[in-house]
């Protein structure tokens, strides 16, 4: 019998499949539907694929072989994300080029990915690193610098010390840089922004027309953070000039607004502290100041804060309002002062406790309720709004203040403009030229790209400088626009710039005349599947959002959302449950498991069938022995078949005997099942399913009934149905059938519902007798039905033929015996 060896079969129908091409994807194919199948393209550092990787690759080729087995015109292309501080820090510590790192790292990747035969397209590849794609990228930048929203401003960036950086509000989690776990600190920076808030309303009324879970929908909603309320007006006590403004989303519960809070930085907390409180007040700003904004934000510590001395006017109830000081408002968010409301908010309950202050309700909390009731209700201690609902309080409180010029409303939002600046090497140049007469000036199209120079040194500079500002011969240039002595630009954009429009790029990768033709654009239009990680659902996934739907705007592309639906799959942990990282020793690599020779399709089974792909599991190595052993048996029962049937199966004759109905069942429950869990996304059920029809073909096989030609149908149908989670193997079993074309063409298997009733009977058939047959009816079969299937089959018909039929015996639901 042959034998199984994946380290043989594998590297040969992997170069077969490349020399073939395959998996090219063909543009403006009008004889099949399109389906663009997504996948986030890696980072690629010096530890190649990781499991994280093998996961969403995995299951990404899995839909792209299905798709293209059904009848689309499949692109699914991958390319390297490859700007950024990984490669840059990895540069410093190795005195190496970042180009020269990159160019190994991505080397590594593309041979472990062509290691593990995914069916991608690599004629449309690139590295956003490549000049000739970061060009474009430049280009896009100044399509937004030219409409306004790119502009520069002197702001208090998030500020990594460590990699000594600015960082977008979306790159800080928990308080530290989301790429090295640095606690983040506040620095004060000229910056390049994107308007992206902008765009707010239209990032989250966009998620209505599109295909996105809601775990994936509610972060980018709730990162948003839009708000409905209104901004109200408190005059400050003995002063005609003298308001804080406020933003909330209650102005029904004003009446309960017993104190007010300012930021520490706000701008009358010098004006209004009086003589008494001042040194109080200026001890408390500059304690303030000391701490991060993540450290002022954290709900769990203990409540600070200083009286000023001045008192507020509450515009509706005219109650004097005392003005505190705390450090959990910050400046920057809303308007820099909050009216407090202990009865309900939780933030200000817990300062009223600590220092005494009064908490009147005025939303009544339902019977029995206890604490802090945030919810709505009927109106209480609210003068001329008691006994009416909180919902139409507010708008009835917000109309009589309007009225007043007390009042506006007013849509708030969480969300800031994107940070677009960085301080480091390796990134794209951002492609402005400041000129002292002229200002910002973009670099003309016939100079793009602007390249990175070469330096002998990246490490950035403490003062927030790029390094790129040390190279006087790159950096002083002509203003473009006067001729002038002018500088560039020496911050480059961040990682995420070249990340927000790459999906793009694979239409038309190797144009140098516009970023991708039109005419392909329209062709193969939004994504129709992108599989991504989770983490990214308020970074890449927004960014990208954001660009695109900018590009609608101008024209440049012809739908206005980039991804028709989205999905996440979940971590591989390690097998302990704990993260996988270098220096906890428990990174799973998976050369190794190739190495030892379980073969990537076992690999591929493995990770697939390890958990539902959007759930977090650990990695077992108990699971690809079992993916290996499964695939192994399909070998073995394909081997058998080869062996015992010496016939040419052109000249085997059907049997329609039960052993043949009973998998023609089994096939086509199968069918049934694999097709309708593809097309869920439930990779580890099909799988499960795979593995019983395999249980079932090695019972039946044993049958000295069962016919030949069915069998090999049956293993035909196996394959089919294996080849997107185990293209090598079924390949090669595929040719050992006698199939000359590739598997990964065929037509994929459509079920016959007339194969599918439930619990079919099995009647014995007799003649005289003796069991000549048997037969499957269906249960609700009535007798005349039965005992003509049974006179018709073809054994029996032979016993029948020429001979006087005296009697027909039926044994409800088991025998039926013809007498002759």
């Amino acid at each position: 019998m042959k034998r199984y060896n994946p380290k043989e079969i594998e590297p040969k129908w992997q170069k077969t499949w490349a020399g073939q091409g395959i998996y090219r994807a063909l543009d403006f194919d009008e004889s099949r539907p399109k389906f663009v199948m997504l996948t986030e393209f890696p980072y690629p550092s010096g530890d190649g694929l990781h499991m994280g990787h093998i996961r969403e690759y995995t299951l990404g080729d899995i839909l792209a072989r299905y798709k293209r087995m059904t009848g689309y015109n499949v692109l699914y292309p991958m390319a390297y994300d490859a700007f950024g501080l990984p490669t840059e820090n990895f540069a410093i510590k190795n005195k190496v080029a970042p180009q020269v790192a990159t160019e190994t790292n991505a080397a590594n990747f593309q041979e472990q990915f062509e290691s593990l035969g995914y069916s991608i397209d690599w004629s449309r590849s690139f590295k956003t690193t490549d000049p000739d794609y970061y060009k474009w990228t430049q280009w896009l930048f100044l399509q937004f610098f030219n409409k306004g929203l790119a502009y520069q401003e002197e702001i208090a960036i998030n500020w990594c010390p460590k990699c000594k950086t600015g960082l977008a509000n979306e790159e800080v989690v928990n308080g530290t840089h989301e790429r090295c776990d640095t606690p983040v600190e506040k620095k004060e920076l000229n910056q390049w922004l994107l308007r992206i808030t902008d765009y707010a309303d239209r990032l989250i009324d966009g998620l209505e027309t599109v295909d996105y879970p809601s775990r994936i929908a509610d972060q980018q909603i709730n990162w948003i953070g839009r708000s409905r309320g209104a901004v109200i007006k408190f005059k400050v006590e003995g002063s005609k000039s003298k308001q804080i403004e406020v933003f909330t989303t209650r102005p029904d519960t004003l009446f309960g607004a017993t104190f007010m809070v300012l930021a520490p930085e706000h701008d009358l907390v010098e004006q209004i502290a009086t003589e008494k409180q001042r040194k109080n007040v200026e001890a408390y700003v500059k304690q303030a100041q000391a701490k991060s904004e993540i450290e002022r934000q954290d709900t769990n510590r203990e409540k600070t804060g200083v009286f000023t001395g001045a008192y507020a006017i509450n515009p509706i109830s005219h109650e004097k309002v005392p003005i505190w000081i705390a450090d959990y408002v910050l400046s920057g968010y809303g308007t820099g002062a909050i009216m407090a409301v202990p009865a309900h908010d939780e933030r200000d309950h817990g300062f009223a406790k600590k220092f005494d202050l009064p908490i009147i309700e005025v939303v009544q909390a339902p019977k029995g309720f206890e604490g802090c009731y945030t919810g709505e209700g009927e109106m209480v201690n609210s003068g001329e709004y008691n006994g009416i609902s909180s919902s139409e309080a507010r708008d009835k409180i917000v109309a009589a203040l309007a009225n007043k010029d007390m009042a506006e409303e007013q849509v708030n939002y969480r969300l800031r403009d994107w940070i677009f600046s960085r301080q480091h090497y390796w990134g794209e140049p951002i492609p402005i030229i400041h000129c002292k007469k002229c200002g910002a000036v973009p670099v003309p199209d016939s100079q793009l790209p602007v390249k990175l120079p070469p330096v002998e040194h990246y490490e950035p500079t403490d003062s927030g400088e790029s390094p790129l500002a040390e190279i006087e011969d790159w950096v002083s240039v002509d203003c473009p626009k006067c001729g002038g002595a002018a500088k560039r630009e020496t911050d480059t954009m961040p990682n995420w710039a070249g990340s927000s429009w790459y999906y793009l790029r694979y239409y038309d990768a190797h144009n140098d005349r516009a970023f991708a033709d039109k005419k392909k654009l329209e062709y193969w239009g939004s994504v129709d599947l992108y599989l991504g990680g989770m983490e990214h659902t308020t970074l890449h996934l927004l960014y990208s959002r954001f660009w695109h739907q900018f590009f609608y705007d101008i024209g440049l592309v012809p739908t206005p959302e980039p991804y028709l639906a989205r999905r996440g799959q979940g971590i591989i942990l390690a097998e302990d449950g704990s993260k996988m990282s270098k220096s906890k020793g428990n990174i799973v690599n998976p050369n190794e498991i190739l190495d030892a020779g379980y073969g990537a399709d076992a690999l591929r089974l493995a990770i697939t069938f390890l958990a539902p792909y959007d759930q977090t599991t650990p990695w077992s190595s108990e699971t690809v022995g079992g993916t290996h052993r499964f695939v192994a048996r399909v070998w073995s029962l394909v081997q058998e078949y080869l062996e015992r049937v010496q016939t040419p199966i052109s000249k085997v004759q059907s049997q329609d005997n039960a052993a043949s109905q009973q998998i023609l069942r089994e096939t086509h429950k199968t069918i049934k099942k694999v097709s309708e869990d593809l097309h869920e996304m439930n990779f580890n059920t099909a799988i499960a399913a795979l593995m019983e029809y395999t249980n079932a073909l090695y019972k039946i096989k044993s049958d000295d009934d069962f016919d030949a030609r069915e069998w090999r149908s049956s293993l035909a149908t196996l394959l089919q149905l294996l080849a997107p989670f185990a293209p090598h193997i079924a390949e090669e079993l595929w040719h050992d059938l006698g199939y000359k074309s590739t598997i990964h063409t065929s037509d994929w298997p459509v079920h016959d519902d007339q194969y599918l009733i439930a619990d079919m009977m099995n009647i014995v058939v007799q003649v005289n007798g003796k069991v000549r047959a048997n037969i499957s009816v269906a249960p609700d079969a009535d007798k005349e039905t039965i005992l003509q299937a049974a006179k018709t089959e073809e054994k029996v018909a032979s016993y029948l033929k020429d001979q006087h039929l005296k009697k027909s015996i039926y044994v409800s639901n088991k025998l039926v015996n013809f007498v002759v």
